[in-house]
């Protein structure tokens, strides 16, 4: 009985190593679980480096890919958009060393970035450079040369702009459109070199944006330092500006939504520009501009071109229309000025107020003390309210 049990045995183990066909070592079938669907979506890789004169439209094909996207030195050929629009959530996108823009006569923009908490930002000594002397001829964007807008940043939400600079815009530089809860952190605007012939050099356009704040921003330009044209809560503070016309609210009067509201400018130099302090309004729009405050802003007069320089302070309702015929499509209401002080250009008004019959009212300044220039003796329609003068 022992023996047939032994005999049993060593029959099951020889038969568990022949295969369907008795072959000794045919392995048994291996049972696999079902593929998954994260198995087949490859990762995003850590960090991804475009460079020289290709890199352009790596970058733009493999944007999706990249979690850090690193831009090395890249030529960008003219009439071409570095284009990094609809980036996945987190991106973030490193500038290193000089990118150069190639000169093509278009409209542009030579950058455009979007997406949903993205942060672009400059490697320290990083540069963008848009070639504007070859573009520019003293018309700007009213003639001459098709000069491109520089960097758009469109439906960029939740985002963060930091350390980026720009030389040499063609025109515009930045354009924030549709941005909601944007921060804009050391950035500069380099446009010295166009002093004699740069024109619609703006640095910041803001259009359709709620949420906006500017901070360290450094702006040697030949136009609006910061232009609002629509928008509300936004902050620009610890600013420099040279040489452009100053801090404005507007034109209203040029978007779908003409409202402007909740706008504060802080802590901020104006020196040697058309006019330091500005609000204007497109002649014969409606719209709305409330709650505007300018707190603390030194205009620096000193070595301007007597020329150059028109006014101080200066809100105007008759923009694109007849000077001295403001109308009252658009009203302007909560107006503070709170420790506006400094000096103008010899030649220029230090005060200057044009509105339409009854759309400026609620205003406040204290504080205000704007010498050299002169007086202006043709102010209308002069808001009520404590401390305004003309």
């Amino acid at each position: 009985m022992h023996r047939r049990l032994m005999r049993t045995i060593a029959t099951v183990a020889v038969s568990s190593l022949l295969g369907i066909n008795g072959v000794v070592g045919a392995a048994a079938p291996m049972i696999t679980s079902s593929p998954r669907l994260e198995d087949a979506i490859a990762p995003r890789a850590d960090a991804c480096t475009f460079s020289g004169s290709l890199g352009y439209s790596s970058a733009s094909v493999s944007k999706a890919s990249c979690s850090t996207i690193v831009l090395s030195s890249l030529q960008v050929p003219g009439g071409k958009t570095l284009n990094l629009e609809g980036l996945k959530d987190g991106t973030t996108v490193v500038f290193e060393g000089t990118t150069t823009f190639g000169y093509a006569a278009w409209e542009g923009s030579l950058f455009s970035v979007s997406g949903n908490k993205i942060t672009v930002k400059g490697a320290e000594g990083s540069v963008l450079d848009g070639q504007g002397a070859l573009y520019w001829d003293g018309l700007g964007g009213s003639g001459g040369v098709i000069k491109p807008k520089f960097f758009k940043a469109n439906h960029l939400n939740d985002s963060v702009l930091e350390g980026i600079t720009i030389k040499n815009a063609p025109k515009n530089s930045f354009s924030l459109n549709y941005v909601y809860n944007l921060t804009v952190n050391d950035v500069t605007v380099d446009d010295r070199d166009g002093e004699s012939l740069g024109k619609n050099t703006d640095a910041f356009n803001i259009n359709n944006a709620d949420g906006v704040t500017i901070t360290g921003a450094k702006v040697w330009n030949q136009d609006d330092c910061v232009a609002i044209n629509s928008g509300n809560n936004i902050y620009f503070g610890s600013g420099f500006c040279s040489g452009g016309h100053g801090l404005s609210i507007g034109s209203i009067g040029s978007q779908t939504v003409n409202m402007v509201s909740n706008v504060t400018f802080a802590d901020s130099t104006v020196q040697k520009s058309q006019q330091s302090v500005r609000i204007k309004t497109i002649s014969g729009a409606t719209g709305t501009v409330q709650n505007i405050t300018y707190r603390n802003i030194f205009l620096d007069g000193a070595g301007v071109n007597a020329a150059y320089s028109d006014y101080g302070i200066i809100v105007t309702q008759s923009y694109s229309g007849t000077s001295g015929k403001p109308t009252n499509g658009v009203t302007v209401t909560g107006f503070v000025l709170q420790n506006v002080t400094g000096t103008v250009g010899s030649d220029a008004v230090r005060v200057y107020i044009e509105c339409g019959v009854g759309s400026c009212s609620d205003w406040s300044w204290s504080g205000v003390n704007v010498t050299g220039g002169k007086k202006s003796t043709t102010c209308q329609n002069v808001a009520s309210g404590g401390g305004v003068s003309c």
